[in-house]
């Protein structure tokens, strides 16, 4: 029979890996890669053996929810510590198992259960036992072979996951797409690219801008439409973009002089309803105008001047920062995770 904490360890991470959590995801997680890691240090005995291969199979359950679910560097490094510390203890050339014996094609909820029942011999009598296991079959769970593809498949989805969330994203294939023959930018074709939502190419667009803005390379001319597809990648970008955009994302915002003021009434931008097409059919309009006549602005506001006051830029700063603050309020993760 399984003990108490191990009946409550399968409720907490099958709501996690089943994306409903009961329980902090981020301290659980934590938890559990420590005791892993511990774990994978007593290899020499049966009881260091058994529990090898239940925490190698809950890494394994859990890492998807670590990498996808979780802003956290240190829990990164537990997982990919721990997880790599067994891969150097492993043997895989003692595989003796029959042919296609390994275990296959998990359910994330089975292996959070087969991983608990794993660590204990009581536990794996009553896993046998439901599941109507023979001998090879249970035998094959710790086979050294089905561990090592086991902890590889997840550092391979941790370590991927580590440079989308953390790493340089590299947009510089932007540069083709978006650069004129003679080094303008072609604003009209970055909204093009915004308003196909459906490619998830407002994070890069709205990196590319970012980028292009803090070098420098914006004609004065281009500034404010450069500056609002940033915006509208930022506004977009409705499930939060992470460290990695967030970032450079943040620079770019930090640049605009927020303690301003104007004596305009009204701006251009106030006056684009809150739809994509909306700020599309604006935004064309301000960069190419005889090519796309139709706009959502009034002709009293339409002047330049009023579209580069700087309480305008003041204004699209302010909203774009509270939606990166929403972002990691959403995302969580500490001060590191979201710094250089």
């Amino acid at each position: 029979m399984l003990s108490a904490d191990h009946r409550e360890l399968i409720s907490d991470l099958s709501g996690i890996v089943s994306d409903y959590p009961s329980v902090d995801p981020e301290p659980t997680l934590a938890a559990l890669a420590d005791d892993a890691a511990r774990a994978f240090g007593r290899n020499a005995t049966p009881e260091g053996r058994r529990e090898r291969t239940g925490y190698t199979i809950l890494l394994h359950a859990t890492c998807w929810y670590a990498s996808a679910r979780v802003v956290s560097k240190s829990l990164f490094a537990s997982y990919t510590g721990a997880l790599e510390g067994l891969v150097a203890q492993l043997d895989r050339t003692s595989c003796a198992c029959p042919a296609a014996a390994h275990p296959a094609d998990l359910d994330s909820e089975y292996e959070v259960e087969a991983g608990v029942s794993m660590l204990t011999e009581a536990g794996r009598a009553v896993f046998t036992e439901d599941y109507g296991l023979d001998e090879d079959e249970l035998a094959a769970f710790d086979c050294e072979a089905f561990l090592a593809d086991l902890a590889d498949e997840a550092l391979s989805r941790l370590r991927d996951a580590h440079r989308e969330l953390f790493g340089r994203i590299d947009v510089s294939h932007l540069d083709t797409q978006f650069l004129l023959d003679d080094g303008g930018i072609d604003v009209v074709g970055m909204q093009g690219a915004l308003s196909r939502s459906w490619e998830d190419n407002t994070g890069p667009v709205a990196l590319w801008c970012a980028r292009r803005w803090l070098t420098g390379q914006v004609r004065e001319e281009e500034r404010i439409g450069v500056f609002l597809c940033l915006w509208m990648g930022i506004a977009q970008s409705y499930g939060g973009l992470p460290p990695s955009y967030a970032r450079d994302l943040a620079a770019a915002l930090a640049t605009i002089e927020l303690d301003v003021s104007c004596e305009h009434p009204r701006h251009p931008w106030s006056t684009a309803d809150s739809t994509v097409q909306s700020r599309y059919r604006a935004v064309v309009h301000l960069s190419a105008p005889e090519d796309h006549p139709d706009t959502p602005v009034p002709a009293e506001l339409s002047a330049r001047e009023l579209w580069e006051c700087p309480v305008h830029y003041a204004r699209l700063a302010r909203e774009a920062l509270k939606n990166l603050e929403g972002w990691r309020t959403m995302r969580g993760g500490d001060d590191e995770d979201w710094a250089d």
